[in-house]
């Protein structure tokens, strides 16, 4: 699903300042405009929003259609992109993208759709819904910020303290405000900061002081792909599996697999329209659940693999 984006008409926030630009800038400048209200007239007829996001690659193309490209005319299309950069900060696009996207479960939606195709965007919003809810439980309850097997702690991951433990606690697995807590954990979709040591090898025994430090040292000094904090990967979290960080949001093997499972059974349950919207949610979540055990499969081997089990006193002294 496209992100919804205000309409808005850019010559009205640019003309003005056209008559202040020489040159080909101005004319490059100008075409951008131009471009732009094409494109926001043609997406009024088909009832659509319109974005101007400055990183679109379909306004570079619309450009070189009329003769503008940074080849050819250099000057005049660093005067159209001063046109667009200026709509797009007017129009909030390119944040508007962003904050359509800076989620995991925002992202797998629109790897649903991609995946699934014409057939599934093409389905009334109850059938939808019914369908990807098939998806998205599964993804959602493998991305690691909530637990389902541990309702008496509100779901608390393991190795991850509660938001709101009570300030100077020495136990942060006890939680202050339970109903900002289940807000946090089950509609924000925040996960919390990892315990200290002694706490967390509570929760994960085979927790070892040197994983434990690798941890954090990835957790909180690794800045990720350029070094913008964005887009994190670890090959050992806290729990002991490779995961990825997007935003600050946890995604691991066994959401990914989920997620994968799905979409493509989904996609082969559309094939077929005579299928009722049980049989073919049923089928995706067949496909997603099994997607999810594969992913949490080859979780386990690594985990083990990070961390083997060390002999308990009775086997080190029998060995002896």
């Amino acid at each position: 699903m496209a992100p919804e984006v205000r309409m808005a008409n850019p010559s009205r926030i640019t003309n003005f300042l056209s008559s202040l630009v020489p040159g080909s800038i101005k004319r490059g400048f100008n075409t951008g405009v131009d471009v732009m209200t094409s494109a926001a007239q043609a997406a009024k007829e088909k009832g659509v929003g319109q974005g101007y996001s400055v990183f679109s690659s379909e306004y570079p193309q619309a450009l070189a259609q009329q003769g503008v490209t940074i080849r050819e005319k250099p000057t005049e299309f660093l005067g159209a992109y001063a046109a667009r950069l200026l709509t797009d900060i007017g129009t909030d696009s390119s944040r508007h993208v962003y904050w359509r996207y800076n989620h995991p479960m925002a992202l797998a939606d629109a790897v649903v759709e991609k995946v699934a195709g014409k057939a599934y965007t093409d389905l009334d919003p109850t059938q939808k819904a019914t369908i990807g809810l098939a998806v998205g439980v599964p993804v959602a309850a493998s991305l690691g910020t909530f637990d389902l097997t541990n309702p008496g702690e509100l779901f608390r991951p393991k190795g991850y303290a509660q938001s709101y433990a009570e300030v100077g606690s020495e136990d942060r697995r006890q939680t202050d405000q339970p109903g900002l807590e289940v807000i946090e954990r089950m509609v924000l979709g925040r996960q919390g900061r990892p315990l200290k040591y002694e706490t967390a090898k509570q929760d994960i025994p085979n927790l070892t002081p040197e994983s434990y430090g690798r941890v954090m040292q990835d957790y909180y000094q690794d800045k990720g792909v350029g070094s913008l904090g964005l887009l994190k990967f670890t090959g050992e979290n806290i729990q002991g599996v490779p995961e990825a960080r997007i935003v600050g949001f946890p995604v691991g093997l066994q959401a990914a697999g989920a997620l994968a499972g799905g979409a493509t059974a989904m996609r082969q349950a559309l094939k077929n329209p005579a299928r009722s919207t049980a049989a073919k949610a049923g089928i995706t979540l067949a496909g997603s659940l099994a997607g999810g055990l594969v992913g949490n499969a080859i979780n386990q081997v690594i985990a083990k693999a990070n961390r083997p089990t060390l002999p308990t006193i009775t086997e080190y002294e029998q060995s002896m």
